[in-house]
């Protein structure tokens, strides 16, 4: 058994794997950004596109996001503090030439119809 890539002590295949799978949705916007943690870590990239606001998403494309979270390899999440519509967090990660690096966002979500999308984020 290993615990889910998001850092819940939960096997990925029943903490984020069902919500990348459409199986289940988030219900909230902590639990959508642990999901889309996993999803980078799993290449997901088709979830990744579809959690995004439409307002966003029109920036994104799979390839790009493919290389990025190929090119990387996921260490580990931490939630630094969660809102009903923030989540700040730092994903830490080595890049394909071995250089740890470490992404500080605060990022807003917004819930429409039911479901949670990433709508943008500020960096540290």
């Amino acid at each position: 058994m290993q615990d889910c890539f998001c850092g819940n002590s939960t096997e990925f295949k029943k903490c984020c794997k069902p919500l990348i799978d459409g199986e289940k949705k988030a219900l909230s916007a902590e639990q959508l950004m642990r999901s889309r943690y996993s999803a980078y870590c799993s290449q997901a990239a088709d979830y990744l596109l579809k959690t995004t606001y439409h307002t966003t998403r029109k920036f994104q494309n799979k390839a790009d996001i493919l290389a990025w979270s190929n090119s990387n390899r996921w260490q580990k999440l931490e939630i630094i503090k969660a809102s009903e519509t923030t989540v700040e967090f730092k994903a830490f990660y080595s890049d394909d030439s071995g250089y740890e690096h470490c992404h500080h966002e605060k990022s807003t979500f917004i819930s429409e119809d039911g479901s949670w999308f990433y709508v943008d984020g500020v960096f540290f």
